[in-house]
């Protein structure tokens, strides 16, 4: 309003200092791509100081062009080896098969062992683990190191046990 009444009728956007005309160009988003490379946990705040370009387009760009969306890690309780795996899955199928067998007097033949208390700690946050990640990609990982308090159970089952009548 000020510049019309100073007898400025123009139509035209006035340059803005400090601020790029932003268009999608393959430069730039090899830029990003780099920095993203660099840091999978870089902010898209600080691309776009970085680069000068408004934080919307370098969303549009890590979105649209990149195809990556930003995850959080998976907390992943235990780091097992491959035999502890197998041994894992060996008694996931066995406890199925008895399932099967008889789900009617599967809980009662359940029986748990070795209460232990296990404590976890890690002073970083879900917002901090989060990473840069292409579409169909894994969600990273992380194993606990100590201090959050977590209860383990080991559960046994007595497969050929007979109960008594009631």
């Amino acid at each position: 309003m000020a510049q019309f009444k100073r007898g400025d009728f123009s139509t035209c956007d006035a340059p803005r200092p400090r601020r790029r005309k932003t268009v999608t160009t393959p430069d730039i988003i090899d830029q990003i791509h780099e920095l993203i490379l660099e840091d999978c946990r870089i902010l898209a705040k600080s691309i776009a100081e970085q680069l000068v370009i408004s934080r919307e387009q370098v969303q549009s760009i890590i979105h649209e062009d990149l195809d990556m969306w930003k995850l959080s890690t998976k907390w992943v309780p235990k780091c097992l080896n491959t035999d502890q795996k197998r041994q894992r899955c060996r008694s996931s199928k066995q406890l199925l098969e008895f399932f099967r067998r008889d789900p009617n007097d599967f809980l009662s033949r359940l029986v748990t062992m070795d209460k232990t208390w296990l404590y976890h700690y890690d002073p970083e946050t879900k917002q901090q683990s989060m990473e840069w990640r292409h579409s169909g990609s894994p969600r990273p990982q992380k194993i606990p190191s100590a201090k959050i308090r977590w209860k383990s159970f080991h559960l046994s089952f007595l497969g050929s046990r007979r109960h008594p009548p009631h």
